[in-house]
């Protein structure tokens, strides 16, 4: 993708930090202009993710030329209200980290927001559709997952996130990072799909061979493919008894790599449906795996001033968050 010629308009980055990689995404008011991704070097440090972070935008904004006004952040930590890490089971070494503190040095005179990586891709999704009441499964390292009502992400500001994949949908299931036994990513997540899988088999099972046995119709393949869609079914099924979404889009890494599994998805929602309550249509997230990354720019848009404030004005807009 090419960069933004000398003299553009300054951009909208949207920041996507994952549990083993982060994904960059600019936009300028008229097109995207750079879209690319690292891996996190093995876990050591929070200290050392940040400088790898550092690092990259460094090279991203040379590279562009352009700087950056306005930060998106998609995060699946628990970010609490004063916007520090509570828990990420994805990288505990973040525990603690004082989000905006390790943040705004990386953007200096932008303003800042960051949200849950779930009700971004939510937002991103819902705005992808046209659907005003959406709710989004990300299946990827972990299960993500957010809640658009009324064109608005549930909870909302202040309420914190939308934590799909921490419903418990099997009380004798799996350990969960969190603790709790049955959590939906316990169950639904790649990783966990992939253990299954194992257990199935009988011996170690990569994505690649999933992909493959998937395709070739493999039991072993058919049966963890199947529970994990299951598992997800129920969770739509129970959010869509309280409040009533309209649509289910299913996306993340793991998901958007497997051919008809948000099919499977809908085929389990079916078998679950309550009588005199049509099944919720399920359908595969328009954005595939970068569903949350285009929530970070859809934040970026929506924090971003008009005009542009001066430098008081941009540092105090960079307190905000909108992670609750």
């Amino acid at each position: 993708m090419e960069s933004a010629p000398a003299g553009e308009s300054a951009l909208y980055l949207g920041v996507d930090i994952g549990g083993t990689k982060v994904a960059f995404r600019a936009e300028t008011d008229a097109e995207c202009v750079h879209e690319s991704a690292f891996a996190w070097h093995p876990r050591h440090s929070a200290a050392r993710d940040l400088r790898q972070l550092a690092d990259t935008v460094d090279e991203l904004r040379a590279r562009l030329g352009v700087p950056f006004r306005v930060v998106g952040v998609a995060m699946p930590a628990t970010v609490d209200p004063d916007g520090h890490v509570r828990a990420w089971p994805g990288r505990p070494e973040w525990t603690g980290t004082d989000l905006g503190a390790a943040l705004r040095p990386l953007f200096p005179g932008a303003a800042l927001a960051w949200a849950d990586d779930g009700d971004l891709g939510a937002l991103a999704e819902s705005r992808a559709s046209g659907c005003d009441d959406l709710l989004y499964l990300g299946v990827g390292t972990g299960v993500g997952g957010g809640l658009v009502l009324g064109g608005e992400p549930c909870p909302g500001p202040g309420r914190g996130s939308f934590e799909a994949g921490h419903m418990v949908v099997e009380l004798s299931g799996p350990r969960c990072d969190c603790g709790r036994r049955g959590c939906l990513q316990a169950l639904a997540s790649g990783p966990a799909t992939l253990r299954r899988a194992h257990r199935l088999r009988g011996s170690a099972v990569t994505f690649d061979d999933l992909l493959t046995a998937w395709g070739d119709g493999r039991p072993w393949a058919v049966t963890a493919l199947r529970r994990t869609c299951r598992a997800l079914a129920a969770a739509a099924v129970g959010v869509q008894e309280l409040l009533r979404p309209r649509l289910v889009r299913v996306g993340g890494g793991f998901a958007s790599g497997i051919p008809g599994f948000a099919g499977l998805v809908a085929d389990h929602v079916t078998e679950l449906a309550r009588p005199g309550l049509p099944p919720l249509p399920v359908e595969r997230a328009a954005l595939g795996g970068l569903s949350s990354l285009h929530g970070a720019v859809s934040l970026a848009r929506l924090i971003a001033p008009r005009p542009f404030p001066d430098s008081a004005e941009r540092r105090e807009n960079s307190r905000e968050s909108l992670s609750g």
